[in-house]
C-alpha cells in the first residue's frame, strides 16, 4: 500500500462496520451503556463532525472508547514525515491520543475534536508495538535511549514501564522502531505541549476480526 494516509479513515472504518478490534481489549460498553452523543452540531472551522450512528459503530468496532465529536478536515493523503495540526476554535477539555497501527495514524483530541494527526513509525515484528489502553507515564523532553546506543528520543511520552514511548523521530519510509510510536519530531513538540502525565492513549492494531455468528 503507498504511504497515504487519510485523518478520515475513522469514519471508514466505522461506518465499513466492525472490522477492527483492540487486541487487548478492555470492556465493552454494553448497548445501555454505549454513550450517546448529542445531535451533530456545527464543528469549529477545518473539520468534520462525526454523527452519533458513526460514534456509536466505531465504539462497536473498537476504534474507540470515549466520544468523538469531529476529526480534521483532511481531503489529501499525506505522506511519510508529514502532520496537521489545528486547533482553532476548539475549547479547553480532556486530551486523549488513538494510533492506529494499520493505518499508521495518531491523533490528538481535546474535548472530543482531533487537533492533530500524524503519519506514524510503529515496532517490527520481532519488535512489535503493543496495543491496548495506555496512561502517559513520564514525559521527557531530551531524553536518549538507554538500551540502543543512545540514540535520541526527543519529546517523549512513555507509555510502558518496559520502554514503549511516542517520541519523536525520522518518519520516513521503510523505517521502523523497536517497539516504540515514531512521529515527526515538530509535530512531537506540539503533543508534548498539550498532554499531561496520567492522559490516555489508545492503541489498535486495525486487524479484521470476525463477527460472531
Amino acid at each position: 500500500m503507498s504511504p497515504g494516509f487519510i485523518a478520515a479513515s475513522m469514519i471508514a472504518l466505522a461506518t465499513a462496520g466492525a472490522a477492527v478490534t483492540l487486541t487487548h481489549e478492555p470492556r465493552q460498553p454494553a448497548e445501555a451503556e454505549t454513550p450517546q452523543p448529542a445531535a451533530v452540531s456545527v464543528p469549529p472551522p477545518g473539520r468534520i463532525a462525526l454523527t452519533p450512528a458513526q460514534v456509536r459503530e466505531a465504539y462497536r468496532a473498537g476504534l474507540i472508547d470515549r466520544p468523538i465529536k469531529s476529526i480534521l478536515d483532511i481531503r489529501q493523503p499525506m505522506e511519510y514525515g508529514e502532520f496537521r495540526w489545528n486547533d482553532r476554535g476548539v475549547p479547553a477539555g480532556p486530551i486523549w491520543i488513538r494510533i492506529d497501527l494499520k493505518s499508521q495514524l495518531l491523533s490528538v483530541f481535546r474535548a472530543g475534536h482531533e487537533i492533530g494527526t500524524a503519519v506514524i513509525l510503529y515496532g517490527t515484528d520481532g519488535l512489535p508495538t503493543p496495543t491496548g489502553k495506555f496512561p502517559i507515564l513520564a514525559k521527557w523532553k531530551d531524553h536518549r535511549s538507554a538500551t540502543y546506543d543512545n540514540a535520541p528520543m526527543p519529546y517523549t511520552l512513555r507509555l510502558t514501564k518496559d520502554g514503549v514511548a511516542i517520541h519523536g523521530s525520522n518518519v520516513r519510509w521503510g523505517f521502523a522502531t523497536h517497539g516504540c510510536i515514531g512521529i515527526p519530531t515538530d509535530f512531537a513538540a506540539k503533543v508534548f505541549g498539550v498532554v499531561h502525565v496520567g492522559d490516555p492513549v489508545l492503541i489498535v492494531s486495525g486487524k479484521p476480526h470476525a463477527k460472531a455468528s
